[in-house]
């Protein structure tokens, strides 16, 4: 089935564009919080605010679509993007004042590029929107507590970060594999529908024999 995917403008998409928009000057206040004293306190603090803001909105612009039925494939597409975009501003950032662990956003750019070509491809060659599942949520919301954490390691306590993402990571793992095999699955039951609807096409006669 053909996705429409149309810009919408409802509430939840209105709300994910202002989180987008919000993003970069979070990723500007950490950069400023780099350092100590009470002036990097502060622009710290600035960002975790908007850090939290963000991640509040993501939470009520998927509530509302629910609610009142604003679910849409574009809104589908568009609210991980702005996700992957936010928790990815934020590990490099944070990675660029010394509190984020090189690995960690090595994996975090390695599976999002894998999840954005698979995601690309099925769009592209079978029109199927892959929809965010239970595991994907679940990896994004310990990455962002994981990530929230940072904003108050300093000097002494950074290296705890490397321990901080262990189970991140490792959801985040399990979560890609599960896309991989539902998304096999979609394309050979998609894959095998083709089939029979051409198979049926090609012979009338089977199409006679079952309406007899």
């Amino acid at each position: 089935m053909a996705s429409d995917l149309r810009m919408e403008w409802t509430v939840p998409n209105i709300l994910t564009t202002v989180r987008l928009a919000a993003i970069p000057f979070m990723g500007y206040f950490i950069f400023r919080g780099k350092g100590e004293g009470d002036t990097a306190w502060m622009f710290s603090m600035i960002a975790f605010s908007f850090f939290v803001a963000i991640w509040l909105t993501d939470a009520a612009d998927g509530y509302i679509a629910r609610k009142y039925k604003m679910v849409s494939d574009f809104g589908k597409i568009y609210d991980p993007f702005v996700d992957k975009v936010f928790q990815f501003t934020t590990a490099f950032m944070m990675l660029l004042i010394g509190k984020m662990p090189l690995w960690v956003v090595i994996f975090i750019l390695v599976k999002e590029i894998l999840m954005i070509l698979g995601g690309a491809y099925f769009l592209q060659q079978r029109k199927l929107v892959v929809h965010s599942k239970w595991y994907g949520k679940v990896s994004t919301v310990l990455f962002v507590i994981a990530l929230a954490t940072l904003f108050f390691l300093d000097k002494d306590t950074q290296y705890l970060a490397h321990y901080i993402f262990i189970a991140p990571v490792l959801m985040a793992t399990f979560s890609t594999v599960c896309y991989a095999v539902t998304a096999v699955r979609n394309y050979e039951d998609l894959g095998n529908d083709h089939a029979d609807r051409e198979a049926q096409n090609s012979d009338p006669n089977q199409e006679n024999a079952k309406s007899s």
